[in-house]
């Protein structure tokens, strides 16, 4: 089913269903050491005002220069979106005024962006598979701070990011959901930084979502839209999604009409409130930028930064799961961070490449969402668990055991079959000493042998003994089949 369609996005109103249709416009900071028209540092959480050039703060005679190393990002973001580039670009003066905007316009690109359509494939958790289509990329520079906590009269103004070089990467109106909405821009955040043009870190600004809301009645025409500026979490998007959508759903069902206009989210109440009417772009006034030439690139450029793209997400998937047969879930949970598949890579190599990911995503990833780390954090190394892994495979530890030895070499570190060594928890397999186990458990409960030989699910439990009673030492294989035996059950 195509999932633009699904009646599960439906949202209900009192006078029936309503779509929600959602687009989105992302800026995204170019990952460079240096501006996209100077020289001047790019570094987060310098003093205000102090990584700012003359032509950032637009002094007069101040000329742009662009910055290579931007075009490059900006080419090889497009091309990971499967995107046309474009080998003509133009930019552009976008006009308007704001005490953060020192020139009084932003250097922008209108009609003549750097990178045309392209998509992202978003695989939601129900199955569904969403294509959203990106209309454009384009590169900007981005306006500086206004500050108004820090004096009781006065607002004052940080111009660091003030000529920072963004990519605004526009979508299609093809998202129908909040959880479509959030997952599309997790999922894009994930190629940005799989291909190290933006380091995607909402909290410090990097990563920036406008989204754009309307509603219609299924299959009618486009319904007026606002715009909900300035999103940096994606649990909020969703928030202010729902609200948004069932706010202009009540105001129709009224009987009111909807005003185009650019609203804020309020986290704090969870509601969207009116900025100001939206602006069209005939009231930017653009027009050609008279210091910048036009972009022009060669094929032979734009091949080349094709050559060093990394294998993206959408192929890792692919590949983990003809190659490794992980479930999609699994393949989805590991691709999500590029530092997480590395990690996951170096366990599975030579490994079980099922279990390498059992004991990630379950042991690892669990342990470190319990204690609020990073697998950049991790106090266990991919060489460590992968010891932990050789050591079930040998038959040297349970998988009961390998879960104490994890505890252990995350909390104090060491070499887990050193640990297994010097602390005697290797598996006993000698099935001499686990028939007498076995013997001393059955004499205990006579009356639940007798149980068990006429309903077999109950050897379980003197499976459970016998471990309990053996410090949970001793092979679980060799427990069931010797029990097995002894009850005279298959």
């Amino acid at each position: 089913m195509d999932a633009k369609s699904d009646k599960s996005n439906l949202i209900a109103g009192e006078t029936g269903d309503w779509e929600v249709i959602i687009g989105m416009e992302v800026h995204a900071q170019v990952t460079s050491n240096a501006k996209l028209f100077s020289g001047a540092s790019t570094e987060f959480g310098g003093e205000p005002n102090s990584h700012v050039s003359l032509v950032d703060a637009a002094m007069p005679g101040m000329l742009p220069v662009i910055n290579e190393a931007c075009v490059s990002q900006a080419i090889k973001t497009g091309l990971g979106l499967k995107a046309e580039i474009n080998l003509y670009s133009v930019f552009d003066r976008k006009n308007y005024f704001y005490p953060d905007l020192p020139q009084g316009y932003q250097i922008s690109q209108y009609k003549n962006p750097i990178v045309g359509e392209g998509e992202v494939i978003v695989d939601m958790l129900s199955g569904e598979r969403v294509i959203v289509g990106i209309e454009r990329l384009h590169l900007e520079q981005d306006a500086g701070k206004s500050l108004h906590d820090q004096h009781p009269q006065n607002s004052y103004v940080d111009l660091n990011r003030s000529g920072v070089a963004l990519m605004e990467i526009v979508s299609k109106p093809d998202i129908r959901s909040s959880e479509q909405a959030k997952t599309y821009v997790s999922k894009l955040r994930t190629i940005l930084r799989y291909l190290g043009t933006c380091d995607g870190n909402m909290d410090q600004g990097s990563l920036r979502a406008d989204v754009n809301v309307s509603v219609r009645r299924p299959g009618d025409e486009l319904g007026t839209r606002c715009e909900i500026k300035n999103m940096n979490s994606i649990r909020f998007i969703g928030q202010a999604i729902e609200y948004e959508a069932r706010r202009q759903i009540e105001i129709i069902e009224d009987g009111g009409t909807i005003n185009q206009e650019t609203r804020l989210f309020d986290a704090k109440t969870g509601e969207t409130r009116s900025m100001r009417s939206k602006e069209e772009a005939h009231d930017y006034r653009y027009f050609p930028d008279p210091d910048l030439l036009p972009l022009e690139l060669t094929q032979d450029f734009v091949d080349d930064i094709a050559k060093s793209l990394p294998e993206l997400p959408d192929e890792k998937r692919a590949r983990f799961i003809a190659d490794y047969g992980l479930t999609p879930y699994d393949a989805d949970v590991l691709v999500a961070e590029r530092e997480s598949v590395d990690y996951f890579e170096d366990v599975a190599k030579g490994r079980d490449a099922k279990q390498a990911a059992n004991w990630v995503i379950n042991e690892l990833f669990g342990r470190l969402n319990k204690e609020g780390l990073t697998i950049n954090d991790s106090p266990v190394s991919s060489a460590q668990l992968g010891g932990i892994v050789d050591l079930i495979k040998a038959g040297t530890i349970s998988g009961k055991i390998a879960k104490d030895v994890f505890d252990i070499v995350w909390t104090e570190g060491g070499d887990p079959a050193e640990i297994v060594e010097k602390r005697g928890m290797k598996q006993v397999t000698d099935t001499g000493a686990i028939e007498k186990a076995v013997d001393e458990v059955f004499a205990a409960n006579p009356d639940k042998v007798e149980q068990a030989k006429e309903k077999p699910a109950m050897a379980g439990w003197f499976v459970g003994q016998v471990m309990k009673a053996t410090g949970g030492k001793a092979s679980p294989q060799a427990v069931n089949a010797l029990i097995k035996a002894k009850l005279g059950i298959d």
